[in-house]
């Protein structure tokens, strides 16, 4: 597990993670917002692992992710925003299954700026916008 904690702490710099793709960013977003989303199920209800999973899914299909976007834009800055556009923009040639392509263009956004706040290790800022994510 130390090797895992310390590819954790072995982030990229933030110059180098500004000119990585968006969809790198979204890639690493998706993983951490699933994560997110599965601790706070964990810690939060007492439902059986399939259970979990079905309710996880809730959060994390496209639709929920472009809402949750959406919920959140006028909390961002102008940054973050900036971050948010160039995650909508990113040419993705992988056609949603499940979603409209609205949807998949906004989750993607989402995911990217979670990544990106992930990578660029602003810890603080992720939490806080992760924690405004699951409130009603």
């Amino acid at each position: 597990m130390t090797e895992f904690m310390e590819l954790i702490e072995r982030r990229k710099e933030k110059l180098e993670i500004d000119t990585m793709s968006p969809l790198i960013w979204a890639y690493i977003g998706d993983s951490v917002y699933e994560l997110f989303i599965r601790m706070h199920l964990t810690n939060t209800t007492r439902l059986k692992p399939h259970k979990l999973h079905i309710e996880s899914i809730h959060y994390v299909k496209a639709k929920s992710q472009a809402e949750t976007l959406e919920k959140l834009m006028s909390h961002l800055n102008e940054q973050e925003t900036e971050i948010v556009k160039r995650g909508r923009n990113a040419e993705n040639h992988h056609l949603p299954k499940n979603a409209t392509v609205q949807d998949y263009m906004y989750s993607t956004a989402f995911e990217a700026l979670i990544g990106y706040l992930y990578l660029t290790k602003q810890d603080e800022r992720l939490k806080e916008l992760l924690e405004l994510c699951i409130m009603d």
